[in-house]
């Protein structure tokens, strides 16, 4: 049964849309496909879905949708979880690129740095308060360079972090809504709740 108290929009511009729809389904809750501004209204949380990062970021900015997305989460807290490219577009520094960006986490972030689609590749993380290993997916996936004041590392792999959280904002480098694992989408829902 979905709760019906609690809409969590999916910027629904390019990407893995319909597997995070998915994923929230499985986690009871209604997702809400954010396409312009004013689909934020009444929502209590935004995932931003991997993709093509300089796409979506064009896009966000054609819609009007930059300037939203920072309002309701600087202003109004929204909690943001973006993964892979959604990482890239919620990271202050992109290194070696001047693509469009919400900067909004203080993380320093490169781009494709596992290298191309013929690299990507699965392995098990361990994350801060899991009990069980997570499978991580990772296609064409960034690297964290570097974290700045506040961020807290959830998880690593190759000494790089994989998993972080700056107060209402996480990011991901890999791909948990390709699993049929709902922790970390669970994990974003209990930050949400938090709130209240």
């Amino acid at each position: 049964m979905v709760n019906s108290n609690m809409k969590i929009g999916i910027l629904a511009l390019q990407g893995s849309v319909i597997e995070h729809q998915r994923m929230l389904k499985r986690c009871n809750v209604e997702p809400v496909l954010i396409k312009k501004p004013k689909d934020m209204e009444g929502i209590s949380g935004l995932i931003i879905p991997g993709g093509e990062s300089t796409t979506i970021g064009k896009l966000i900015e054609l819609h009007g949708l930059d300037k939203a997305i920072k309002w309701y989460t600087e202003s109004a807290g929204l909690p943001v979880y973006g993964t892979c490219a959604g990482a890239i577009l919620l990271a202050k520094y992109i290194l070696g690129s001047k693509q469009p960006s919400l900067s909004l986490m203080d993380i320093s972030i490169k781009r494709n740095d596992y290298g191309r689609q013929v690299d990507s590749f699965e392995t098990a993380l361990d994350i801060e308060g899991f009990q069980k290993p997570f499978k991580g997916i990772f296609i064409r996936a960034p690297v964290i360079e570097e974290i700045h004041d506040g961020v807290k590392i959830m998880s690593t792999f190759n000494n790089k972090p994989v998993l972080a959280r700056q107060r209402n904002l996480l990011v991901s480098t890999f791909h948990p809504e390709l699993t049929k694992d709902r922790r970390v989408h669970q994990y974003f829902i209990d930050m949400i709740n938090d709130r209240f």
